[in-house]
Order: structure tokens, then sequence, then C-alpha cells
């Protein structure tokens, strides 16, 4: 019979079969054991190595009485795979640019050290050998909870050789969920002794299949013990990363290339390079053009590593140049120049490049020179070429030559694509050419693409620029019902209103925006405004809208602010100049709760005095296109150079910061402790419909059945206060882990329950769906899941939710 301290192994619980099972192992022995659970482990070879034999004596302890002759013989190798058995063909070169199937070309063996397991067979105790059989069987059957609860039954007798052999065993049966399990319950052991082999086999094997939270994971551990890791790891964990379309994982990858280089000195194989690069070029250009450095450090590795530059990798530093704010046109001719001396013809992308370049600089002549080179390289231009060199004619002043180039791509590009429309209506616009601008935006409205905002507001400026009111006021109800509302918009409008004088509808316009969360006002909105009233010389309303601009840090126009000042004198109240007093309001309070949930970051100062907020917001997703909007307009005056604002441009960037301030610290100390998320004790006192709403639309979404979704980052103790304080807005909730970060999903009626809740505070917006989001979590109790990391203790207290919290 099995000893007493054997868990899970009592009559009641385990079945006759299993019984008999276990009785057959005890009477059998180790040939029982191969033949029930056969382990297949490579043959066996024998070390010498003195270093080795002292090494396994010592972790072995004065328990194991082994004899002399068995402390030199190991299993060695045991884990020493082909790398390529799942791909073996994928060795070469081509093909290294196909992210779609997501096969990069492996890494080159690692001259890490070997992992070393001792035989089962050869330890001295029947027990323990019958245990460990067990164990390696059992724990790839459960889940995280159940694994912890099992492993941590046996702490009396398990130690670090026991424990190497399981993670061993799990990763040669391909079970790596398993063995990271074991290995995360193993570091939390008194007796626990880093293991370099080890870690790297299990990152290794983790990163193959893509899970990169838990290689990266262990990459972190062996980088704390003081360790560089191997350059397979470094090399797995960046492929690991290029192969998933999660946000910021390109990030890690280029932090952990650099690395590879920096800190570990290795030298990358073509193909990562080529991979590396073929990543950050292949977003669009207004979102990639900040990658051009780390594509500029990718090709200098090239170079100096003697490898070849591809043709690739020209066009990319070359499409990377063409988009940025300040174009370094002595660089592109190099690039070009060692183009031409590798033997490179410039294709139609690099000529592309070089186009746009030009009708940025304004010069025609380079510009008609590679204008020419596009037409012999292809019949069908790409559409746009054409808006290119109507950019580059409207830069010199040449506007109706412009719309003849226009009149010309009509010609051979059938439908025009929507950047056509807003460059040759800009053109026009500024030519002051208002028929036919008025008839091609007819066109436009007419084809039925989008969007129109940017077009209306070019056409409403030369309104404005004309003094064309009627025509003005009519441009802005039609924009009004075709796009969604816009400041910069309501701006132009207010401005006409002030114009002509008529104080009463711009007063009604001005309220609308203050109010309309999805509007709000601007700097140039709120001195037009201001100058309407002092010309009424309504002096209560000019002081609380200067209240206002304080408050928004928003700069009053010199002669406005000269105006008031001569109106308060004469009344014998001069105007005193308010001091910029930066204060929260309760409404900044509940949005930065929110969005704190959904993952906004926070950074402190080294003394933690100042903290700063960094808002990231993805372009693809309406609901923080909206989002975006308004958060920078709420946070105004916190925001970096904010009094410049005009509030015409709409383009506002998609990541931005504020100011380190003091302000923040209650929420740095709170939700931001020692520089990583977590979730205060006491949120459930802060938990109102508008923190749901602004958690939700920063970092949540419906599915396409209604169910809702909640993304959440901190700890276990953490998430079991979150589903409490649901539980307290009579919300019941399921929750699931996907690599570091929890999902919690409302279900049912408990989502139809939590939209009724939030619904008054949650911006306009067209749905998105979570295949737009990337994120795919199901709840399904026999979906594949992570599972809760190995933790007794949280174990425990999550257990203590009941059914709330069903996984």
């Amino acid at each position: 019979m099995p000893p007493a301290d054997f868990p899970l192994f009592s009559s009641a619980a385990v079945p006759t079969t299993a019984s008999r099972l276990l009785h057959t192992l005890t009477l059998s022995g180790s040939s029982a054991l191969r033949s029930l659970f056969p382990l297949n482990f490579p043959p066996v070879h024998r070390i010498r190595s003195p270093f080795a034999r002292r090494g396994i004596a010592s972790a072995f302890g004065p328990c194991y009485s082994l004899p002399a002759a068995s402390l030199g013989t190991y299993v060695k190798n045991v884990l020493d795979m082909t790398e390529l058995d799942e791909n073996p063909d994928s060795g070469g070169e081509e093909g290294i640019f196909d992210f779609d199937a997501k096969q990069l070309v492996p890494p080159p063996p690692s001259p890490s050290a070997e992992l070393e397991v001792k035989e089962l067979e050869e330890l001295p105790e029947q027990w323990r050998r019958t245990k460990l059989a067990w164990l390696c069987k059992e724990l790839p059957a459960h889940k995280s909870g159940t694994v912890v609860r099992v492993l941590n039954a046996q702490r009396k007798w398990m130690r670090q050789e026991d424990a190497t052999y399981v993670v061993a065993h799990c990763i040669r049966i391909r079970e790596n969920e398993t063995a990271f399990k074991v290995y995360k319950w193993m570091m939390q052991q008194h007796w626990y002794r880093f293991n370099f082999a080890l870690s790297t086999k299990l990152a290794d094997y983790t990163g193959k299949e893509r899970k990169f939270t838990k290689c990266r994971e262990v990459f972190d551990h062996i980088i704390e013990q003081g360790r560089v890791p191997s350059e397979s790891t470094f090399h797995i964990l960046v492929v690991a990363y290029l192969s998933s379309s999660v946000k910021g994982c390109l990030e890690e990858a280029c932090d952990i290339y650099n690395r590879m280089i920096q800190l570990g000195g290795y030298m990358p194989r073509l193909s990562l390079h080529n991979a590396m690069f073929r990543a950050l070029v292949s977003g669009s250009g207004p979102s990639s053009k900040n990658y051009l450095k780390q594509a500029e450090f990718i090709f200098h590795n090239l170079v100096t590593s003697g490898l070849d530059v591809h043709r690739d990798i020209y066009e990319g530093l070359l499409w990377l140049h063409s988009y940025q704010d300040s174009v370094d046109t002595q660089r592109i001719q190099e690039l070009r120049k060692e183009m031409q001396g590798a033997g490179i013809q410039e294709s139609k992308e690099a000529l592309m490049s070089i186009l746009r370049v030009y009708s940025k600089k304004g010069n025609v002549e380079e510009a008609e020179r590679t204008w020419a080179k596009l037409v012999l390289t292809d019949i069908s231009l790409p559409p746009l070429a054409y808006v290119y060199k109507m950019e580059v004619y409207a830069k010199v002043g040449e506007y109706m030559k412009s719309f003849e180039i226009f009149q010309e791509m009509k010609e051979y590009i059938n439908p025009l694509n929507v950047a056509a429309y807003h460059e040759i209506i800009e053109v026009l616009c500024k030519a002051q050419n208002v028929e036919l601008a008025e008839s091609v935006m007819a066109e436009f409205i007419q084809s039925g693409l989008k969007p129109l905002a940017p077009s209306y507001i070019d056409l409403m400026n030369l309104y404005f620029n004309q003094s064309s009111y009627d025509k003005l006021e009519l441009a802005f109800y039609q924009c009004l019902k075709q796009c969604q509302p816009n400041c910069a918009i309501y701006s132009i409008y207010l401005d006409s209103l002030v114009r002509v004088g008529n104080l009463n509808k711009a007063e009604e316009i001005f309220n609308h925006m203050n109010t309309n969360i999805t509007i709000g006002v601007s700097k140039r909105s709120c001195n037009s405004i201001l100058r309407c009233y002092l010309t009424s010389e309504n002096i209560s309303k000019a002081e609380s809208i200067y209240e206002l601009m304080c408050q928004k840090n928003y700069e009053v126009e010199a002669l406005l602010m000269e105006k008031l000042d001569q109106l308060l004198r004469s009344r014998g109240k001069p105007v005193k100049k308010k001091p910029m007093i930066l204060k929260l309001s309760q409404e900044h309070r509940e949005m930065l709760v929110g969005m704190l949930l959904g993952g906004l970051q926070m950074e402190s100062d080294e003394r933690r005095k100042n903290h700063r907020i960094q808002f990231e917001f993805n372009e693809n997703l309406s609901t923080h296109v909206v989002l975006e909007k308004h958060v920078r307009q709420w946070f105004h005056e916190f925001l970096h150079h904010s009094s410049d604002s005009t509030g015409y441009s709409g383009e506002i960037p998609y990541g931005f910061s504020t100011i380190s301030h003091s302000n923040f610290a209650f929420f740095a100390d709170q939700f931001w402790p020692e520089g990583k998320p977590e979730i205060p004790k006491l949120i459930h006192r802060w938990i109102s419909p508008r923190v749901l709403a602004y958690w939700f639309m920063y970092g949540g979404h419906r599915t396409s059945s209604g169910d809702i979704l909640l993304k959440l980052r901190g700890s276990q103790e953490g998430l079991a206060r979150i589903v409490n304080a649901l539980k307290l807005q009579s919300l019941q909730c399921r929750v699931k882990r996907k690599g570091r970060t929890f999902w919690i999903g409302l279900l049912g009626e408990n989502s139809m329950r939590f939209w009724k809740l939030i619904e008054p505070h949650v911006l306009h917006y067209s749905d998105d769906s979570a295949q737009a989001r990337g994120d795919e979590v199901t709840f399904d109790s026999r979906s594949d899941t992570d599972q809760y990391s190995d933790n007794s203790k949280s174990d425990g207290l999550l257990s203590s939710l009941g059914s709330s919290l069903r996984f």
C-alpha cells in the first residue's frame, strides 16, 4: 500500500482500476513503471565530469545514499530534440517575409549548458519512483488550481531534483503549460536553486508555442539571476513576439532584439534581421514612421555583419524616410547610391517613396523626373502617384496644374480614392476657386466615399474667408447630417456667427459645444465667444468665459485681454490674472479610475513625488477614436504644449502624456505602486457608473452576441476585489486569464444590466467587434485558456468568491 502521506489515493476517491494499478506499481517496481508510464528517454550517456558529479551529490543531500558508481550515470540531452521537427524545410532564407504563415527560420543550436536529469530507476526509494511517475502522468490532465493543490500536497518529500524531473518530463512530452506551472511552483519553494539549463529549455519550448508571456517571464528570471540568456532564447522570444498581433508586441520584439546584440553580444542570423525589418514596415506609413531609428539600427547590423542587404531593406528604409515630418534628403540620396552600387534597380515602390519626398519638398523638377521613371516601370500608375504630383504643384502655387492632373487621373483610374478628393478640394480652396471646389465636393459626396469632414473644413474655411456666411451655414448643416460632430467644424461656424453679430445663436452653439462631450471647446472657440460678449459689453458672461479659459489654460488674445481689462476698470474691478492652478475635478478622477482599470499606464520620478499619465489609444477602434478627442479636451491643461492647439487640426496623436504633477500622486500610490499595476483595497468605494463606463470604453468591448468583456491587469488579490465590487453593483461575472491579462466577462442578463448602468456616460461611437480588436476570449469551460498563476494563497482567496468566479 502507498504511504499515508500520499494524497488523492484513498479507496473512496480512486476507482477500483486505479487501485489495482497502484498495487501493480508497488509490487512490480521500476519495470512496471516503465511499461505503464513509458517515458521513452533517449539512451543513457555517462558523464564523468567532476563538476556534474559534485553538483548532483550536493543536490540530493544526505537522504540519498547512492552508490559511488551510480553518481556518474545521468540522462544527458534528455530534451535535445531536432529544432525543425515540425517544419524541417524552413531553414532557408526564402519566404522569410511570409508573416501570414507565421513561419520563421528557427535559431541555431545554443551553446548553453546541457540539461541533466537523473533516471527514474536510479532513485533508491521505490515510493519516490512511484510518486514521481504518478505526478508525471497526473499533472498534465489538470488545470492550474488543481496542479498547485497537488504539488502543495507533495511539499513534505519533494525537492529540487524531483521537481526538475517533472518539469523535464513535461517538456519532453510537449506539455509545456504544465511544465511552466510546475516551474513556477518550484520557484516559490525554500529549497529552489536556479538551473540555467532547465530555464533555457522551458523558455525555448514555451516560446516555440508562441506563448510569449511565459517565455518572457522565464527570460526575465534568467536575467534576474545574473545570467545572460542563450542565443536560442533571444531568437525564439523575438519570433514569438513578431508572430503575435497583440498591441505592443512589436515594441517588445525590438527591445529583445536590441538586447540580443547589446547585452548578449550575439550576431543574429539574416532571417531574424529580415523578419524584424519586415515587421517594422508592415503597418501604415503614419503609424510606422516612428520605427525609423530601429530600422536604421537593423540596417547597420546587416552591413557591419557582412550579410546581404536585400532590395526590401533598401525600399523599406526609403519608405520610412519618406513619411518623416522632417525628411532627410541627404540620407535618401546615400541609400539610392548604395542601391545603385549593389546593382539594385529602383522598383515602383521605391520610386513612389521618392516621389512622396519631393512632393513634400515642393521640388517639381525632381518630382517630374521620378514620375517619368514610374511611367516607364508601370503603365497603370498607383492612385497616390497622382496625389503626390498634385501636391507638388500646389506647393509652388500652380493650382490649376494640380486640377489638370486630377482630371487626367479620372481618365485612368476609376473609381477615385478618398486621398485624391481630399487633396484636390484642399488645393481648389487654397486657390479660392469656389465654383470648382463646390463641383468636386458634390462629386465627392455622390461617390459615397468617407470621410468627408476634412473637405468640409476646407470648404467652410473658404466660405469664411470670402464672407459667404449663408453658404457656410448650409455646408455646416450638411456636414452634421453626413459626418460625426467635430470641434473644428463647430468652431468655424461659431466664428461666422460672431462675425455677423448673431450673438444669441453664437451663445447657443458654444453652450452646445461645451456640454456635448463628443465635441468640446477649443482655445479659438473660447476666444470667439469672449469677443462676442465683449462686443455686446456683457461683462458677467465675459468673466465666466475668462474663468473657463483660465481653468483650461487657454491663452486669451492680447486685444481681448486689453478690452476686458478696460471694461472691468471702468466698473471699478480690474481683471485679476488668476494663477494657473491645476486641479482634478470629480469627473477627472472618475475618468482616471475607469481608464486605470482598463490598462492606463503611469510613470513616476525617482522620489515618487511627481507622476505623469501615458494615454495610449488604438486608431483602429472607433471607441478609442472618440474617447481620444474627449480625453484630450478634458485633460487639456495637464498636457504638454496644450495652449498651442487651435481646435482646427483634428489630428490628435494616438499616444500622448500629461505633464509630471503631484496631483496624480493618489492614483500612482493606489494603482501603480512600485511601478506595477495593482488594484487598490478600497476599489469598491470608487466604483461608480461613470468609472465603469470609462473602463468599458478604454479596456473593454461588446461581443457580437451582446456580452461585455472588460480587460484588467493586476494581481489575483486585486481581481478578487474587483469581482466583489461588481457584486455590490448586483453584477455577476466570469473570469479568464490570457497571458498577463485577466478578462472579466459579463454575460446574458448581467451584460444588459451593466449596459443600462453605464449607457448615460458612454460616448457615441460605432460598435467594435471582438475580431476587430484581436481579442479572442471565450468563456466556454472547454476553451483552451491560461489559468491563474501558481499561488496557494491566491487559490484560497479566489475559491472564497464562490460561484461568481468560474473558469
